[in-house]
């Protein structure tokens, strides 16, 4: 009694520094952190009635935009008929979201339902490995994946991450995980074209498959476009070549779709702009845009049916207590309806398109190395030297982050990944973003650069 009644002559700032532990934040005794109280569109408000356009649409997953009543209507509805039931039996969302999610894939997948990303990509090692040992494959259970990346921060996934910062004091972690470099373009050497060295940078998988003894690799995994860490963006060629390196040494290729899924590259899923297809594909985020937390780890057929057999062990071991979730599921199913009329993978492709086109100016800054994007996903690179492209230091970057807030603007950085490569700006704003706020995000990004030079 006595601590409820401390608790009720505290402030909501002075709670919140006393009882909530923030996510990837540094411990601090003072300062008070930003209370989000409400948002409408990509704009959200504080409790002090403070308005930020959001640039990183949250955790790059707000895909929709704030204040959907529609989605809060679908789960409230869905609530009121059935509010649970686990996955060991079905209900009518979870069936009508895969059939709606496998057409939006364009070929024939199983869904397998889970709550996050990392979720997600747990579920697609535990399958991949699983699937090797039923189809005579019992070596088969090293995972390949790129330096830079991040699939997750449960252990599993965490351990196919590839930032050692994410993964500092808390390994040993999960064995049978590796790691190759990815297709930095902006730091690729001069003397080859880009094509080329995205070349070279797939084959660096296959002589990895080849030095482990291929018959003890199960999977690659790889997102489109690597995000969190730094808006790497590959060539065409290197999915592609990805893809035949998997195919012909017999190695499941996981794409990781959690932020470049549901229109944030311009088109469905981010994978469809290499035209390649995938044996397992991961998503979460913007598939509720994180309206309620639900992931999906979907299974090409044929691996599905390895399953399938009568023996004991032979079905796919595994469960998740609040995985498809019926209202989840029907919040995603309205979700995508938005999407769909509203056209927002198109709408993607035509912002991202202006919003790239006026970043670029900014390379005419002297610490602005490089600039890239696709669809609303957009990466600035800050360096303390253009010739030599030394990497910014963080508190140059941080100063850069916390003017745009001082304007109004959220945007991100590619933080605690790699010592000493922290410095991309990271920009993802909601699909239905209108032009009026590009205009707005160039605006104060335009100005911060100004003032900082």
């Amino acid at each position: 009694m006595k601590a409820l009644q401390q608790t009720e002559k505290l402030s909501l700032e002075e709670m919140d520094r006393q009882y909530v532990w923030h996510h990837i934040s540094p411990y601090r005794e003072e300062g008070a952190t930003m209370i989000v109280e409400k948002g409408e569109g990509s704009w959200i408000t504080d409790q002090n009635g403070n308005r930020y356009l959001d640039g990183m649409s949250g955790l790059w997953c707000v895909n929709v935009g704030y204040g959907r009543e529609e989605l809060a209507e679908a789960a409230a509805e869905q609530i009121k008929k059935i509010a649970y039931t686990p996955m060991t039996n079905s209900h009518e969302p979870a069936i009508e979201l895969a059939a709606k999610v496998n057409s939006m894939l364009n070929d024939d997948y199983v869904m397998f339902y889970s709550n996050s990303g990392s979720d997600a990509n747990e579920v697609a090692f535990k399958i991949a490995r699983q699937y090797h040992q039923q189809n005579g494959d019992p070596n088969r259970y090293k995972v390949i994946s790129r330096y830079r990346a991040y699939h997750g921060s449960s252990m599993g996934a965490l351990s196919a991450t590839g930032q050692a910062l994410r993964k500092y004091k808390y390994e040993p972690l999960s064995s049978g995980f590796l790691h190759v470099s990815p297709p930095d373009n902006y730091r690729k050497p001069d003397n080859v074209t880009v094509e080329e060295y995205n070349l070279q940078k797939a084959r660096e998988i296959e002589e990895t498959i080849n030095y482990e003894q291929k018959e003890s690799i199960a999977a690659v995994i790889m997102e489109p476009l690597i995000t969190g860490g730094g808006v790497i963006m590959p060539h065409e060629v290197y999915a592609q070549e990805v893809e035949r390196i998997c195919e012909r040494h017999g190695v499941l290729l996981i794409i990781d779709e959690v932020i470049c899924g549901f229109g944030r590259t311009g088109k469905a899923f981010g994978h469809q702009q290499f035209n390649i297809k995938p044996d397992i594909i991961t998503m979460a985020k913007g598939l509720t845009s994180a309206y309620l937390p639900l992931s999906i780890t979907a299974v090409r057929k044929d691996i599905y049916e390895a399953f399938k057999g009568t023996e004991d062990n032979q079905h796919f071991r595994h469960v998740n207590t609040f995985g498809g979730n019926p209202a989840a599921c029907a919040v995603a199913l309205k979700n995508i309806e938005i999407m769909e009329r509203e056209s927002l993978f198109e709408r993607s492709e035509q912002l991202g398109a202006k919003l790239l086109q006026g970043l670029k100016e900014l390379e005419n800054h002297p610490n602005v190395g490089n600039v890239r994007g696709l669809g609303l996903l957009a990466g600035i690179e800050i360096v303390e030297d253009k010739e030599t492209k030394e990497p910014a230091p963080n508190d140059r970057v941080a100063k850069l982050i916390a003017s745009c807030k001082a304007k109004g603007l959220i945007i991100g950085r590619n933080g605690d990944t790699v010592a000493g490569q922290n410095n991309i700006l990271t920009l993802s704003p909601p699909l239905s973003s209108t032009d009026e706020d590009i205009d707005f995000i160039l605006q104060v990004l335009n100005e911060v650069f100004a003032e900082n030079k």
